[in-house]
């Protein structure tokens, strides 16, 4: 009888770890996936049926990262946002709301505003998945992993859907589709079941995140897959100048690779030059595939972690990113463009798991707090920093994410020399 309990209880347990990790991979998917990311593979087709200059595209990016920043401080300060079902649901209405509106006016400041509330949305979102999955999966940390992989498969689903629309519709028609899949994607989140849970968690609440030992790692990061970091203490003397170095690289990724997030599709849709008012099929692939690498990347690289201290797969891996963002600028084709999306999209969410995993072991959760404020202003920045070299032309933006994620790789360098304290953990 004991044996057939157990039995059911571990039963129970996987089947309600499941509900969660599908719920939480959905979640990411529409909040990060499409809310956040959509705006890329639609950029060429703005540029070209609107006039949307690269001036503009920087400022209308950047709205969207400013309100994700905003988002992410609000549920910091404001906790009871993100601990409700309701909460939640009215996070994802205002999301689809916000893509659904961007076709109705081509009013610049419209434009602004709707992206900075979609990027509020999607943090609000964003962290309350994250507390969520962190807080019921504490027996399947492995599962995490592919929680965050959700943001990999809408970015998947966005370019195909572009592409799709791009041969009959306009920038219109795609803002519309893209608010349509946010809005599958949510409905199908409300009836994911859930409920199922095993009698060890039997007395938890019906609420998003309530468990009061579970940290906030990374409130604002996309790809947060990490050790929460409980420590609260200063870190000691000796592990202060490598946090100094970390934050510098974490910084750098910011900036660095939300330029690329921002303009890769461009890009490559400039380098494969098309005479349609449609982007070319490639540059839509590219975004494709990227999706489709950052899926399973997180689990990945933690595999890679088993092996190796995530100090230096961090300097790995930002080296990864930076030569391959870079090739379209020197490379211009097909092929480079394949190399780019692989080495996007496999590696900017682990790096995010990664340099937040090292934070955490070196000076805990404020730290980790430190850490994301840090990448969150490199992203509002990126974009900025971007639009003097826009008069030459997307590719050298492409230039400019590597040469900054280069600079991030060799701040990491010096981590790399070094073992951050506490096992590894995969």
């Amino acid at each position: 009888m004991l044996v057939r309990e157990a039995g059911q209880e571990l039963e129970l347990s996987r089947a309600h770890a499941r509900g969660v990790v599908l719920r939480g991979c959905l979640s990411m998917a529409a909040a990060i996936g499409v809310g956040r990311f959509v705006f890329t593979p639609i950029l060429p087709l703005m540029e070209r049926q609107v006039a949307l200059t690269p001036s503009g595209s920087t400022v209308i990016a950047s709205a969207n990262y400013v309100g994700y920043l905003a988002g992410a401080l609000l549920a910091g300060f404001f906790p009871r946002l993100i601990r409700s079902r309701l909460s939640l649901r009215i996070s994802l209405v205002v999301l689809i709301a916000a893509l659904g509106l961007m076709p109705v006016s081509t009013s610049f400041a419209l434009w602004v505003v709707l992206r900075f509330s979609a990027g509020v949305a999607s943090a609000l979102v964003f962290v309350a998945t994250a507390r969520d999955v962190q807080s019921q999966l504490r027996r399947h940390p492995h599962l995490v992993c592919w929680v965050f992989g959700g943001v990999g498969a809408g970015i998947a689903l966005t370019g195909p859907a572009v592409l799709l629309v791009s041969q009959v519709g306009t920038w219109r028609d795609a803002w519309w589709v893209a608010a349509a899949v946010c809005g599958g994607l949510a409905l199908v989140i409300d009836r994911v079941p859930v409920a199922v849970r095993s009698p060890a968690t039997a007395g938890t609440h019906e609420s998003v995140g309530d468990d009061p030992e579970v940290g906030d790692p990374g409130v604002g990061d996309p790809g947060v897959g990490g050790e929460s970091g409980r420590r609260t203490a200063s870190p000691p003397a000796r592990s202060r100048g490598l946090l100094r170095w970390l934050t510098a690289s974490y910084f750098l990724e910011g900036v660095g690779y939300i330029i690329a997030a921002t303009f890769l599709v461009a890009a490559v849709s400039t380098s494969t030059v098309s005479t349609s008012a449609a982007p070319s099929w490639p540059a839509n692939v590219t975004w494709t595939i990227a999706g489709l690498a950052a899926l399973p990347s997180c689990t990945l690289w933690a595999l890679l972690g088993r092996r190796m201290s995530p100090t230096v797969l961090l300097a790995l891996a930002l080296i990864v990113q930076a030569i391959t963002i870079a090739l379209p600028a020197f490379a211009p084709g097909p092929v480079a463009a394949l190399a780019a999306a692989v080495g996007f999209g496999g590696t900017f969410m682990a790096v995010t798991q990664l340099a937040l995993t090292t934070g955490s072991r070196l000076g805990g959760a404020r730290t980790v707090a430190t850490l994301t404020a840090a990448y969150s202003l490199g992203q509002v920045l990126g974009p900025l920093l971007a639009r003097p070299v826009l008069a030459h032309g997307y590719r050298s933006a492409l230039t400019l994410s590597g040469a900054v994620l280069l600079a991030a790789a060799l701040c990491a360098v010096p981590l790399a020399r070094h073992r951050t304290p506490g096992p590894a953990r995969p």
